[in-house]
């Protein structure tokens, strides 16, 4: 049996069929439905070659190739499915719900395949719902602070404390400075990473706090959809205040790590900013291992950057927390505890 399935009802579905992505394999790579097992129809190659001919000759000489390509293929399409679906329920998609995706059903629908569901309007569709669904309403909470203030680790001591969190660098692999791709793996493409964000929010509740971090609109090389990037500006920011020596200290734990020259790349990545004495005193001063003070040379730009950042912003806006030092588990708590005297406050002034 073969049957039409609409998006929302797909990713609404509490136990998903197996999902099948026909795409090509550079189409895949740069985006895909989080889950979705690839088994390409076409290569790369043999892909670009159909849409050649489709262009230069005739919409029937590109399927005629195109039947010339998968025929060899049948029954690997047929047993790499089984791999995935052993029951023989099953969901396919392609770029937009069309010839590749139907043929594809079709073929395991009559070859033994039970339950074989079709994407309605394909990978298309699916991009289209989710980032209507970054537009939707949310109940954000937003955390703050100058660099070094361990945002990203007191996001992870409030999940470990029950609370929704959404941890927007852990997605993008990068933790947003000159210094944020040390330690992580390469950057999902931008579209890969809203794919993978709504795959996180669809599974939280909306009309409940949801904690993430303030970020800049760009990640490293990603950007946060606009809907959410939109919703996020227009929040409260809870500005975490700790003293720079404090942030310094963490800084020389979070990437000291690596070797002596990803810290002298990440300087002259900021050079300009810095200015030509900071990095000359702070490139002597990695190659010494003085990584404190390589620190607090860094801060100097990176404070003066996320005051510019929040001196744009209504002043009843931002809200600072004063902490102080970097105890991930103890400013959470703090966190916690004035906020929720905040909330309270407001609604005595009403």
């Amino acid at each position: 049996m073969m049957r039409e399935i609409d998006i929302e009802s797909y990713l609404g579905t509490e136990e998903k069929s197996p999902l099948i992505d026909v795409r090509s394999p550079g189409e895949y790579e740069k985006g895909h439905i989080p889950g979705a097992i690839n088994i390409p129809l076409f290569t790369n190659d043999e892909r670009a070659h159909v849409g050649t001919v489709y262009k230069q000759k005739s919409k029937e000489k590109a399927i005629e190739l195109g039947y010339e390509y998968v025929n060899p293929k049948l029954q690997w399409f047929i047993d790499e499915s089984r791999k995935v679906a052993p029951s023989g329920n099953i969901v396919i998609h392609c770029w937009r719900g069309g010839m590749r995706s139907h043929s594809f059903a079709q073929h395991l629908a009559d070859n033994g395949f039970s339950n074989v569901g079709v994407i309605t309007g394909g990978y298309k569709a699916y991009r289209k719902y989710i980032l209507s669904q970054f537009e939707r309403p949310m109940k954000l909470r937003i955390i703050g602070g100058y660099t070094g203030s361990g945002k990203t680790y007191i996001l992870k001591e409030l999940q470990k404390m029950g609370k929704q969190v959404i941890d927007l660098e852990g997605l993008a692999h990068h933790k947003g400075s000159a210094f944020g791709a040390i330690g992580e793996s390469p950057q999902p493409t931008v579209e890969q990473f809203e794919n993978d964000l709504y795959e996180k929010l669809h599974l939280l509740n909306t009309h409940q706090d949801i904690w993430l971090e303030d970020e800049s609109h760009s990640i490293g090389g990603v950007k946060i959809p606009m809907g959410l990037f939109s919703q996020m500006r227009q929040q409260q920011l809870f500005f975490l205040n700790i003293p720079k020596e404090e942030r310094a200290k963490h800084l020389v734990t979070e990437y000291t790590h690596c070797n002596n020259q990803c810290l002298i790349d990440s300087i002259n990545r900021i050079s300009k900013r810095l200015g030509g004495q900071n990095v000359k005193e702070a490139i002597e001063l990695i190659d010494k291992g003085n990584y404190q003070k390589v620190a607090m040379i860094a801060l100097q730009y990176y404070d003066k950057s996320y005051v510019r950042g929040t001196e744009k912003r209504d002043k009843k806006a931002v809200t600072a927390i004063p902490l102080n030092e970097v105890d991930h588990s103890q400013n959470a708590k703090e966190i916690l505890k004035f906020v929720t005297n905040y909330d309270q406050d407001k609604i005595n002034t009403i």
